[in-house]
């Protein structure tokens, strides 16, 4: 018992080790934005400010089109994750209901794709939005978070759609529903926790993708967060207090999604995670 103890005592320290470890970054940022401009740039500097101050917050708003930039990040993040799931939903569905020659190996290649990263398309992705007319457009990027976030989210629900017994279609085909009607009366509401796990993965990849917007946006009011919160970064200096007080408000939306949906989102994804 007294070795259990100190097991317990030891996995303790180190969880609470990493935490902060986690955590310093966040704490970096929120007492550097409630800094005034003399105490980030004259030496010697603190590490807590002499003067707090929440003017950093408000001037954020008007040194740069920041209500675009959310807009726009949040125009993306949901228009990815609405594609992602009118098409995922379907094709998981199929490959985890139907018999079909090839399908183990769509599977492989459909999770082979998650291995590519943005940045060794980027040339390919360029030249195709070009081709497409989407260059410096909202609409571009919708397709191609969609397209990068679409193996995760087939893969995510065909283990969830694979958990679900055959016979509660069955039963509901016998009652009178179609099969459309039975995927959206039973399927869809037993599925929702794997549903709403790759909704919040797909709106995090979506909100928090940088390379491919700096690439195929120009114009300024049309930039995402990601690349928009770049004006602090000058010539000669950067603009520390504005620059992170912006990235700890960029934050606001991912977390509190995250927090209304937890418990659906630890579910999905242990529920989910089965071997078929």
């Amino acid at each position: 018992m007294r070795k259990s103890k100190w097991s317990q005592v030891l996995v303790m320290a180190a969880a609470y080790s990493l935490f902060v470890v986690l955590i310093f970054p966040y704490i970096v940022m929120l007492v550097t934005a409630m800094k005034p401009r003399s105490e980030v740039y004259n030496l010697p500097t603190t590490f807590f400010p002499v003067d707090w101050t929440l003017l950093n917050f408000v001037e954020i708003w008007t040194r740069i089109p920041l209500a675009n930039y959310f807009l726009n990040s949040l125009a993306i993040s949901v228009g990815a994750m609405l594609l992602t799931l009118v098409s995922a939903v379907p094709a998981a569905y199929v490959m985890t209901r139907f018999q079909f020659k090839g399908r183990n190996l769509m599977m492989y290649i459909i999770i082979v794709t998650q291995m590519f990263s943005p940045i060794v398309l980027l040339v390919g992705l360029y030249r195709e939005i070009h081709w497409l007319g989407l260059m410096d457009s909202v609409w571009g990027l919708i397709l191609i978070n969609t397209a990068f976030c679409q193996a995760f989210a087939v893969w995510i629900l065909r283990g969830y759609f694979a958990t679900i017994p055959k016979d509660l279609e069955q039963a509901a085909w016998i009652d009178g529903c179609t099969k459309f009607g039975a995927v959206w009366r039973v399927m869809l509401p037993l599925a929702a926790p794997g549903i709403i796990t790759a909704t919040i993965f797909v709106f995090i990849m979506s909100w928090n993708e940088f390379v491919v917007a700096l690439t195929l946006i120009s114009t300024e009011t049309k930039k995402p967060i990601t690349v928009g919160i770049y004006a602090f970064f000058g010539k000669y200096d950067v603009q520390w207090q504005y620059l992170f007080a912006t990235s700890l408000v960029a934050t606001i939306p991912v977390v509190a999604l995250f927090l209304s949906i937890e418990k659906y989102l630890v579910e999905g994804l242990t529920t989910g995670g089965v071997k078929h």
